[in-house]
């Protein structure tokens, strides 16, 4: 029997919300193509956290060595000996950073067919059909997958994950792995902080903010809404706010419930990356911004003025004010 095989993240010791859609999205597949779905992880995961993930239909996780998720190019090495050890004729990954960078190498490496950015489940299972957004989610693709062997990148937040409890069972996979090509001096581990491309609500910013100094705006509404934080290229590129807050074509892809956009114009590239987004409210002073075309809703006018009385009315709302 094939399997089906899919690439989880740990943060202390602990799987990200999102891994659990993919595993629910893996048991979809699996049970339609006759198959079993595995799940594969660098570091270990504590005692809790692999019962959760037994919930979503996975019944085996491999254990990888730590210091894989270092390098790419180990990672990839290691996971086409896995593939090929157990018969794993699917490989999922999220399509993050991390995915796009593995899976590319290891579909080369299992010569597989690749596909990323696909949303929701195949409109047919022999052979694969995935229907995915193209041109920066003007116009919809139906991509046919034809290889024996294929690696998969879903979108996060598209897809509902479902409990389906079974027995799981861990095992260390140990093999001849590739060294890893580099070093790395230092770790910086941000705790405490909502994950942004696992989050259900976002505020973000644009130049429209006018600089750094004017964030404290986007940070108060965030954290009374409960949301991550995000912002535009060109803040990040002016280094108003850190890279990895940056979410568009070129930066993180995000599917959250809802996203605030402030100050914005919405550029393609910048729609690229939130159009998965549930629902996008937007504030600009602008009414011909390209921004509100995507929007469901918009506030035209200074958000500088807007913002203040948005937290207002927010606070007064929690409060029963």
């Amino acid at each position: 029997m094939t399997k089906v095989l899919i690439y989880t993240e740990l943060k202390e010791e602990q799987f990200k919300k999102s891994v659990f859609e993919l595993a629910s999205f893996g048991k979809l597949l699996a049970d339609k193509t006759n198959s079993e779905v595995y799940a594969v992880c660098s570091g270990k995961p504590n005692e809790d956290a692999v019962q959760q993930l037994s919930k979503y239909g996975i019944s085996k996780l491999f254990l990888l060595p730590e210091e894989l998720s270092d390098d790419n190019r180990s990672m990839a090495s290691a996971l086409d000996k896995l593939a090929s050890g157990i018969d794993a004729n699917i490989v999922l990954f999220h399509n993050d950073n991390k995915g796009k960078a593995i899976a590319p190498r290891l579909s080369i490496r299992m010569d597989a067919g690749l596909l990323s950015g696909i949303s929701d489940i195949p409109l047919s299972y022999e052979p694969l059909i995935f229907k995915k957004r193209v041109y920066s989610g003007k116009a919809f693709a139906q991509v046919r997958l034809d290889e024996s062997n294929n690696v998969i990148l879903l979108n996060i937040n598209t897809f509902q994950a479902i409990e389906n409890p079974v027995v799981i069972e861990t095992e260390e996979f140990n093999g001849d792995f590739n060294p890893p090509s580099g070093n790395v001096l230092s770790k910086e581990l941000v705790s405490n902080q909502i994950l942004l491309t696992e989050a259900e609500i976002v505020v973000s910013g644009g130049r429209g903010m006018k600089g750094p100094e004017h964030w404290s705006y986007i940070e108060e509404l965030a954290e009374i809404l409960g949301a991550a934080t995000a912002c535009s290229r060109p803040v990040s590129d002016e280094g108003w706010r850190p890279h990895h807050e940056h979410v568009g074509q070129t930066g993180k892809i995000i599917a959250p419930n809802l996203y605030i956009a402030c100050g914005i114009s919405g550029a393609i590239q910048h729609l690229a990356g939130v159009n998965g987004s549930k629902v996008i409210v937007a504030i600009n002073k602008d009414p011909e911004a390209p921004i509100f075309e995507a929007a469901d809703y918009g506030i035209v006018g200074d958000v500088h003025k807007v913002l203040p009385g948005l937290i207002e009315a927010v606070k007064a709302q929690q409060t029963g004010g």
